[in-house]
């Protein structure tokens, strides 16, 4: 197996300037806790490396293929694979997957600010893949989200089947449909010329796929989110991309990742979000029963406070 020396590295991780196949002959068997993919959609996008992101469908799902094989080979008994693409590529791909992985959830990302197509439905999500080496995964840890409330006055947007006094203070379970995840491919949102995916969406893969410690994956590395997921979170990371000046640039001004993270992560494994505590209070809603706090943004800062300091320590 040949060795490659990477182009940028940190104590945690390390990403090497290869296409994907070459750099993941490199991986060792069965070493990866956590595999993400975000390859080329084939859509005829220009890409500043210059590859062809127009060929036959047969050679692109070809390609595929072949790095999906080296990603499984990595892969740990009991590690997670997850693999963001189009519906339309999903479902040959998801297919292909079927043979050497077991099948755990097709997840629909929900789409921002997509434009209709003549002829076709409204196209309203991105398909996440997410497969597992074995019969189930060694590591899962799903967020609890905030209960939907009005903008407004900070109520319940569902009764909840009159079971809303019993219900987990940690927050709702997470579903298979998110809805959360804000568009940062959109020119509203996007601030770096390579390809972006919400720190939001890597941070909640990251973080249910993996432990502090464990070894994440990515061959498609793009601006680098999956990586400064993995480096704000304490887990080490791996990876390639064509081009990798954007995530050098990024590591070195790391200080607005981290402070959007600690954001996340205070708004979430909670019932309410500070802001909505602070509706209700101010519309005289009531809180659950189970939802015990005698001041409502002091209760926040605890439950978000281990979030907080694991950022902290990482550094």
């Amino acid at each position: 197996m040949m060795t490659m020396i990477p182009i940028f590295k940190t104590a945690l991780g390390e990403v090497y300037e290869a296409d994907c196949v070459s750099f993941l002959k490199t991986v060792r068997d069965e070493t990866v806790d956590l595999a993400f993919a975000d390859p080329p959609f084939n859509l005829g996008k220009e890409y500043t490396s210059g590859i062809d992101d127009n060929i036959a469908d047969h050679e692109y799902l070809a390609w595929c293929r072949r790095w999906l094989d080296e990603m499984c080979r990595t892969l740990k008994p009991g590690g997670s694979l997850f693999l963001w693409n189009l519906p339309r590529w999903n479902l040959p791909l998801g297919a292909y997957l079927n043979e050497h992985l077991t099948f755990r959830h097709w997840i629909a990302v929900d789409i921002k600010y997509s434009l209709p197509i003549g002829r076709r439905l409204y196209p309203s999500h991105y398909g996440l893949l997410y497969f597992v080496k074995g019969d189930r995964p060694e590591i899962f840890h799903p967020d609890r989200l905030p209960v939907p409330c009005c903008r407004h006055c900070g109520g319940e947007l569902r009764d909840y089947g009159g079971y809303k006094d019993k219900m987990n203070p940690k927050g709702v379970n997470l579903a298979d449909v998110w809805t959360d995840i804000p568009p940062v491919r959109h020119a509203k949102y996007k601030k770096r010329g390579a390809n972006a995916l919400a720190l939001k969406l890597m941070d909640r893969i990251v973080t249910m796929a993996s432990d502090p410690g464990s070894l994440v994956l990515d061959p498609f590395g793009g601006s680098g989110t999956t990586f400064v997921a993995a480096e704000l979170t304490g887990r080490r990371w791996i990876g390639s991309e064509l081009h990798c000046g954007a995530i050098i640039e990024r590591f070195h001004t790391l200080d607005a990742d981290r402070d959007h993270l600690v954001q996340i992560h205070e708004n979430k494994n909670l019932l309410f979000t500070r802001a909505d505590l602070k509706r209700r209070r101010t519309n005289g809603k009531p809180l659950p029963s189970a939802y015990q706090i005698q001041d409502n943004e002091l209760a926040t800062s605890c439950v978000c406070g281990v979030e907080k300091k694991q950022i902290e320590l990482t550094f």
